[in-house]
């Protein structure tokens, strides 16, 4: 056996994706870190092991313009770029890759931790150190840091170290939370096993082994959908033990699970319901994918009530948007429905202070162990939401050792040292602007070769969008915005009626209060460009909803795109499936990418190049980027910052358009025709005015990230520096949401 000692500045425990995020976070602000993981790969539960898509903020396309993006968009965009059909084993490469081009991360897999040494009392401990075991190298490994990061799910380093923890479900009275029991319990929710099949192209048989479960026996076949064309995620609901002990009783929960899944098998092949001669089984999990076990209690404590009021938080470090998503004890086995979901109108924030141990004084926590009720939990414990929680953890702390901080006082002293550092990252989070000093653009004016004014989607026309039911179309409005014209075309002489409402927060996209109405008449015939006499009478740039109420009578045109920040929705009555919850979305996207024809008077600095100096770096209150003119017009357009006099750069990272309102997922489960989100610039040259005159600086091909950064050595001494796009991955204008000078 070798005996080994490893110090760094910080230690993160757990190889899932809080964790990966968690250590590039950390390493990219300076930091040495020992990232530790007990299995033979990364990335958790979305691993090749266990095969759990990825979900996140998005819900599935239910909340708009809410992909995350910093560390996991990375993530997102790599995988789109290089495994758009899935592969679960190019999603592996995916994430080592992205650690393994840290060179300040060094990484420790198949290291199992089994002491920690802390000392201090109950209410002020400090971890000293942790110990490992690397199964197959007979490595025992001594791990100190000045913090630690528990990033394991099962919460066990927290748990070692004494800090304060909770399992189960808490009672409805201690948080008041309509969802929770009335009696405190320990009820969990389960862990999944999945499963994948193919066509053999020729028939197979299939013999169930001696502890397959009989299916027909139990309610499985009648309350849980089952077709012989499912796959891995499709049976997400293949769930057990959330009764049980979910980490002690591991090896029963999966010796279920799996007899579970060859009974499922055994009834697709041999009960004779179903086509599946040819097909055959593929893969099966060994590993149960854990949803819930141990919740550590930080300074704030995350409630069913900040997920759905979604509470403001001056120390917000990232978002969700996920359902409040439970399932029902039994599992598998149980009759009611496998989940049930509650939506917040759009995303919520989750703070600093639910990121790190109320009582060990150097831990750090993120995942699905950060400080949350059971019930908030139900909603951030999906895997992209605890990404989000590992970047801004490792951000955290890395900004916390430099700056010789504990994780409480950056959260309620310098918070704004970790706000500066999340902003300039480019981490997933709502309605912080750039307010850091270094960087120069805040004293640059910004210009662009053209602009596209107002907001306006006139054709080509694909189809004609009937008005069965009411239609909302999401406008982003500037303080100019005169009135609003739709094209229309009626059976017979009618009138429509449309209502401008306000959104209510900057990142909800559904209608609120209502602004203004109007009735307008419409003549039978051919389809009319119609005045729609409405106002939002808004101060600042804002988004609003316009709902064009039901008339049988008359239908809008459908044009084949939209434009940034343009959302066409469809109202709804609740489906049965879904009124036995407490809460429904009575609007659906209707369309992606493609708008009803319409035309707005007076909204010309929607898209203006003053966006990308400053401000939000993502959709929040509006679309926060420069849009060109059609690339049809203005062939290489360009967007440049000017100093009033000559500066010295160092740096200038650009921040493009990723396309947020695309929905993605790691693995089969959905396939976007997109390689390469449309919004982003492929294509563009760098170039700068000097005392010499303007000289090209960088030159970009084939680009399929959102953040780049140019760095420039020797330092550059310039009076302005300017983006000349040359090619876009698909979009007709130009996009650029910021671009920062250091």
């Amino acid at each position: 056996m070798r005996v080994e000692q490893v110090t760094s500045d910080l230690t993160v425990i757990g190889g899932g994706l809080a964790g990966v995020c968690a250590a590039i976070a950390a390493a990219r602000q300076g930091a040495t870190v020992s990232l530790v993981q007990n299995r033979p790969v990364l990335g958790g539960n979305s691993s090749s092991e266990i095969r759990v898509w990825v979900c996140g903020a998005t819900a599935h396309g239910v909340q708009q313009y809410a992909r995350e993006t910093g560390i996991m968009g990375e993530l997102w965009l790599r995988n789109q770029a290089t495994n758009p059909d899935g592969n679960p084993y190019y999603w592996d490469l995916v994430v080592l890759e992205a650690v393994r081009a840290e060179p300040n991360i060094t990484l420790f897999l198949n290291t199992d931790i089994r002491d920690s040494e802390a000392d201090g009392p109950p209410q002020e401990r400090t971890i000293r150190s942790v110990t490992g075991w690397m199964m197959g190298s007979e490595r025992l490994i001594t791990f100190t840091s000045q913090v630690f990061c528990d990033c394991t799910g099962d919460g066990y380093l927290g748990y070692l170290a004494g800090a304060d923890h909770l399992t189960g479900r808490e009672s409805r009275d201690v948080y008041g939370e309509s969802w929770a029991p009335v009696v405190a319990d320990s009820t969990t929710l389960g862990s999944t096993i999945l499963f994948y099949t193919k066509d053999a192209g020729h028939p197979v048989g299939f013999v169930a082994p001696s502890f397959a479960v009989d299916i027909e026996r139990t309610g499985i076949p009648e309350h849980r959908l089952i077709t012989p064309d499912m796959n891995g995620c499709d049976y997400w609901w293949i769930e057990w033990g959330g009764e049980l002990d979910i980490v002690h009783d591991d090896a029963r929960i999966r010796d279920e699970l799996q007899g579970v899944i060859y009974g499922i098998w055994d009834y697709i092949k041999n009960s004779g319901k179903f086509a599946a001669d040819n097909l055959t089984l593929e893969w099966i999990g060994a590993v149960p994918g854990k949803r819930e076990y141990r919740r550590f209690l930080g300074d704030y404590v995350l409630t069913q009530h900040d997920v759905l009021n979604q509470t403001e938080f001056d120390d917000r470090a990232g978002f969700g948007g996920w359902s409040i998503d439970l399932h029902p004890a039994g599992g598998v086995y149980a009759t009611e429905p496998g989940s049930r979901h509650w939506h917040p109108d759009g995303n919520y924030h989750i703070p600093l202070r639910s990121l790190y141990s109320r009582n060990v004084t150097n831990l750090w926590m993120a995942g699905r162990n950060i400080s949350a009720s059971h019930v908030a939990f139900g909603s951030t414990r999906v895997m992209a939401t605890c990404a989000l929680t590992g970047e801004a953890a490792g951000l955290g702390a890395a900004v916390a050792v430099g700056n010789d901080l504990t994780p409480r006082r950056l959260a309620t002293e310098q918070l704004e040292l970790f706000q500066r550092a999340l902003t300039k990252s480019d981490a997933s989070v709502l309605g912080l602007v750039d307010t850091d000093p270094a960087n120069q653009s805040l004293t640059a004016t910004a210009k662009a070769s053209s602009t596209l004014r107002d907001v306006c989607v006139e054709g080509p026309i694909v189809a004609a969008f009937e008005l069965k039911s009411a239609v909302g179309v999401v406008l982003p409005v500037a303080p100019g915005f005169e009135g609003l014209e739709l094209l229309v075309e009626a059976d017979a002489d009618t009138e429509i009626v449309v209502t401008v409402h306000a959104t209510d927060k900057a990142q909800v996209y559904l209608p609120g209060s209502p602004i203004s109405s109007a009735t307008v008449p419409v003549m039978g015939g051919r389809a009319e460009w119609i005045e729609v006499p409405v106002k939002a009478g808004l101060e600042g740039s804002a988004n609003v909803f316009v709902v064009i109420e039901k008339n049988p009578l008359a239908r809008l045109q459908l044009a084949d795109h939209s434009e940034p920040g343009i959302l066409v929705l469809r109202h709804r009555d609740a489906p049965p499936d879904e009124i036995w919850t407490e809460q429904f979305r009575h609007w659906k996207l209707a369309e992606h990418r493609r708008s009803v024809c319409l035309r707005t008077r007076g909204n010309v600095d929607v898209y203006d190049a003053r966006h990308v100096i400053g401000g939000y770096a993502r959709p929040y209150a509006g679309p926060n980027m420069w849009v060109s003119a059609p690339l049809a017009d203005d062939s290489s357009p360009w967007i440049e910052l000017r100093w009033s006099a000559r500066v010295t750069l160092t740096e200038l990272t650009v921040i493009l358009d990723d396309s947020l309102d695309i929905d993605l997922t790691n693995l089969h489960r959905q396939r976007t025709e997109f390689d390469t989100m449309p919004g982003l610039l492929t294509d563009y040259t760098i170039q700068a005015e000097t005392a010499e005159g303007w000289i090209e600086v960088a030159v970009v091909r084939g680009n399929q990230r959102r953040k780049v950064r140019h760095l420039f050595k020797p330092e550059l001494t310039a009076e302005a520096i300017r983006l000349v796009a040359q090619a876009t991955g698909g979009d007709p204008h130009a996009h650029v949401v910021s671009l920062r000078a250091y």
